[in-house]
């Protein structure tokens, strides 16, 4: 009884909201976040707040990014985890259809940070 009542609590733990976890990333700037998302193309995948032009769907809207717990439905959406999915999805999920980008780390906490924006 105590161990089924132990896995019920740390199950509803693992789902809780975490949309108020911190999500700061030092140094990184929301603007040039922004042009890089720009430059590099991820609009053509997703929808994109702030960018016009193209609005992909493949990838999905990242509209509201900000206040998901989980990035791509599986990982937790946290910076550290966010500037690695952003570089180099597949080293984290083998079977996602995002590649790895041509971003340095800075320019991927520059995006994690606009993506932050997003809410």
């Amino acid at each position: 009884m105590r161990t089924a009542l132990a896995v019920a609590l740390m199950s509803l733990c693992a789902c809780a909201d975490k949309t108020s976890a911190p999500r700061v990333i030092e140094g990184a700037d929301a603007t040039r976040g922004l042009a890089v998302l720009e430059r590099v193309g991820c609009a053509a995948c997703h929808q994109i707040p702030g960018v016009a032009w193209p609005q992909g769907s493949v990838g999905g809207s990242l509209d509201g990014f900000a206040e998901r717990s989980l990035i791509a439905g599986r990982l937790p959406n946290q910076p550290d985890t966010l500037v690695q999915w952003l570089r180099d999805a597949p080293s984290l999920s083998p079977e996602t259809g995002m590649p790895p980008m041509p971003i340095t780390d800075a320019e991927a906490r520059d995006v994690a940070a606009y993506l932050y924006t997003l809410r």
